[in-house]
């Protein structure tokens, strides 16, 4: 009888602590972003460095030059272009990347050149997927591309509510995909979401707020987009990584 695949959980970090946090918690991968308020863009190498140095489960570094839409300028593609091959130099694990045409459809020449390029590093499409025009086309392009995974909602903004998105989408891959479930995510609904879909990767973020070390605050000025985030920190929580590991490893049993 073969054994049941274990169920991987990703989580997605932007800073040096949360990725301690994901490791320290028990997670067995991270997808390491910036401006995770924009959906995560591609951070910076000495952060990739820098993570890559303090953390030895995967490291998947987000290909994203900016935050919105997915169809990219000549000039936004070379950077991406750029971007892969420092993933690749500072000992990246895979790639998180995806390319939409106007219409709405995968990039497939594009995301194609993107893929040679990363190779041999693994590479999951990111929830470009859930923003394209046709689901189900969308899914049979990324897997004739070779991608290794894509990770969706099922094209809803909270995958509660494309349960049976997911149960269709995963019964169409026949295994020559993986998919892995995000958005909404927590160790208190981890374990229904997995059963109710079956799949067998899970993407959070484990998130709390904490306030800012800072004991001087110029109350008159606002650097950011979101002033109410001035003096706070949305890090991952080791203990909430802790719960969800805990959570899907009674799965099954």
């Amino acid at each position: 009888m073969s054994k049941t695949a274990p169920i991987i959980l990703e989580i997605c970090v932007d800073s040096v602590h949360s990725a301690l946090a994901a490791e320290h918690g028990g997670a067995n991968r991270i997808e390491l972003c910036s401006s995770l308020f924009d959906g995560g863009t591609t951070p910076s190498a000495g952060m990739i460095a820098t993570i890559r140095h303090r953390v030895a489960i995967d490291l998947y570094v987000m290909i994203r030059p900016r935050g919105g839409d997915f169809c990219y300028t000549d000039d936004e593609f070379a950077a991406m272009k750029r971007d892969i091959a420092t993933a690749k130099e500072l000992r990246a694990d895979g790639v998180v990347l995806g390319i939409l045409n106007q219409d709405g459809d995968v990039d497939a020449a594009r995301c194609r050149e993107l893929l040679d390029d990363a190779r041999p590093l693994k590479a999951t499409f990111h929830r470009a997927f859930d923003m394209s025009r046709d689901l189900r086309q969308s899914l049979d392009d990324i897997i004739a591309l070779g991608f290794d995974r894509v990770l969706t909602s099922g094209g809803e903004q909270k995958l509660q509510d494309a349960i049976p998105v997911i149960r269709r989408l995963r019964e169409t891959t026949s295994n020559r995909i993986a998919l892995m479930i995000g958005s909404g995510v927590n160790s208190g609904n981890v374990t229904e979401l997995v059963s109710q879909t079956g799949v067998r990767e899970v993407h959070a973020s484990a998130r709390h707020v904490e306030p800012s070390p800072m004991r001087y605050r110029n109350e008159k000025v606002r650097i950011g987009t979101f002033p109410e985030w001035e003096y706070e920190r949305a890090v991952a929580d080791e203990k909430e990584v802790r719960n969800l590991v805990r959570a899907i490893s009674s799965i099954g049993e």
